[in-house]
């Protein structure tokens, strides 16, 4: 029995489909939060610091994917699961908001059953998730700090995409294990999400020019895929 302290908001501007996902998720226990328009779900989801959000990406005013944005670079909401809800379907707006950071979407129209089981698997996946929020990675002069998604080279920020920070504290957190380039999706990314090994190679290419001189602690595994260089 789900406890009525779920709390999910709901961000859709359509309020036939709102009122379905309410309908539904309240029958299911949870406690729902709505929003019609983007700056009041942005304001809502800042304020109500809910379990999940149900995110339509075509919104009057704010759209979807600038409030995935927000969010996600925002230390205090970055951990708040999200599922994007996009009637378009384009290929280009689900990849925009997976590397901004959401955590799983579909497309209009979708049944309200299984939009249910996929927020279950959301925040079951994130309930799982075993980093320590107030605990800091020191890596010779590189320092890693997961609670507020903050890197320092030398004492020095370094900006990194939120799939950028979640890759290098995946290898940093366990210095000279090898990870396949699918265990990485998989941790990053969640199962449900089929990528090729192009993909994965792409965003280590990226984090390593961001890195500077430490781009070299990541090492590629030839045939395997990446481990972060153990530097014990």
């Amino acid at each position: 029995m789900i406890m009525r302290k779920t709390k999910v908001l709901i961000i859709e501007d359509d309020a036939n489909i709102q009122e379905l996902l309410r309908y539904n998720l309240a029958k299911e226990g949870y406690q729902v939060v709505s929003a019609i328009e983007g700056e009041d779900g942005l304001k809502k989801a800042q304020i109500e610091k809910p379990n999940l959000i149900i995110l339509d990406l075509m919104l009057p005013g704010m759209d979807g994917l600038e409030i995935c944005r927000i969010l996600k670079t925002d230390p205090g909401t970055a951990g708040i699961p999200i599922i994007m809800v996009t009637a378009k379907g384009e290929e280009s707006d689900v990849v925009a908001g997976l590397e901004l950071g959401a955590d799983d979407y579909m497309t209009k129209p979708f049944s309200p059953k299984v939009l249910v089981a996929r927020i279950r698997t959301c925040l079951r996946r994130n309930k799982q998730k075993s980093i320590d929020q107030s605990s800091v990675l020191e890596l010779n002069n590189l320092s890693i700090h997961p609670g507020r998604h903050e890197v320092l080279a030398d004492g020095k920020p370094i900006d990194l995409t939120f799939t950028e920070f979640k890759l290098l504290h995946l290898l940093a957190s366990r210095p000279g294990w090898v990870f396949t380039r699918y265990q990485i999706v998989d941790a990053i990314k969640g199962e449900d999400y089929i990528v090729t090994d192009r993909t994965v190679d792409v965003q280590v290419v990226g984090l390593r020019k961001k890195l500077g001189d430490y781009g070299r602690y990541i090492e590629t595994v030839r045939g395997i895929g990446y481990r972060f260089k153990d530097l014990s």
